[in-house]
Order: structure tokens, then C-alpha cells, then sequence
């Protein structure tokens, strides 16, 4: 974590886009924060997540105005990663080690083939099974 940083003082890191010319080729302005000259000011932070084969998988920009979560950059991260290898989906929320939904697709005779933890049906009110849950592996 970088120290808190007074505003007279220099920065504790390098300002390597100085112009800007890196955030503008980026998309990194926020096209709603604009500073006393009218242009637009760059946004807090820009995330872009590409898997292996060079495919955008995930996208965020925070505003100026708004800061960051870390902890839900994580776990977007780990669910690439995870849904990558596996055949399943992350719920909302989930955190790492909790359960994950498998996907809808696969039949159930391939479920229980391909998730060797043990796949759990969730039982709905309608009787019907498409809930299915395993651990995270």
C-alpha cells in the first residue's frame, strides 16, 4: 500500500503518462469528472482481465469519484480462473472455497463424472432440478 501522500509534496511513484497519451489510448478518462479546463480527468482505475488466448473476459472503470474494491477484483479473477478449468458458474458474492453452481448443461450422469467432490441438488419448490452445486475444487 502506498503512504498517504501530501499534496505539495512529489508523488512516491513515477508519472509515466505525463500527457496522458497512455490513458487516452486506454479509454482511462472519465468522460463525467472534468477538471477547471473543461478535459476530462483520468479515472481512478481501470481494470482489463484478457484470458490466454489474448480474449477480453472482463472490463471495469472506476470514476474519479469512486473508489475502488479490490476484494471484488479478486474474486472476479479467481471465477476466470475457476470457471476456466471447471464447468461451473460463481454465484453473487462468492467467496473463495464456497460452493459454485455447475453448469446447467452438463447432464446430471456427467456431473457426478467430472465433479469428483460430489454434486448437491438444491431442492425447489417446483420439484424441479437444475440447481446443482458442488464444492469448489
Amino acid at each position: 500500500m502506498l503512504p498517504m501522500v501530501k499534496s505539495p509534496e512529489k508523488p512516491p511513484f513515477p508519472i509515466i503518462d505525463k500527457n496522458w497519451d497512455l490513458a487516452i489510448l486506454l479509454g482511462m478518462l472519465d468522460p463525467a469528472e472534468k477538471n477547471e479546463k473543461g478535459v476530462p480527468v483520468t479515472a481512478r482505475m481501470v481494470v482489463s482481465v484478457f484470458s490466454p488466448d489474448k480474449k477480453l473476459k472482463f472490463s471495469i472503470l472506476y470514476p474519479a469519484t469512486t473508489g475502488r474494491n479490490f476484494d471484488d477484483i479478486l474474486r472476479v479473477v479467481i471465477s476466470l480462473q475457476l470457471t476456466a478449468e471447471k464447468r461451473v458458474a460463481t454465484p453473487v458474492d462468492q467467496k473463495n472455497g464456497d460452493y459454485v453452481m455447475v453448469l446447467s448443461t452438463i447432464p446430471e450422469e456427467e456431473d457426478k463424472r467430472l465433479l469428483t467432490k460430489g454434486v448437491f441438488t438444491k431442492e425447489l419448490p417446483s420439484d424441479k432440478k437444475y440447481l446443482h452445486y458442488t464444492p469448489q475444487s
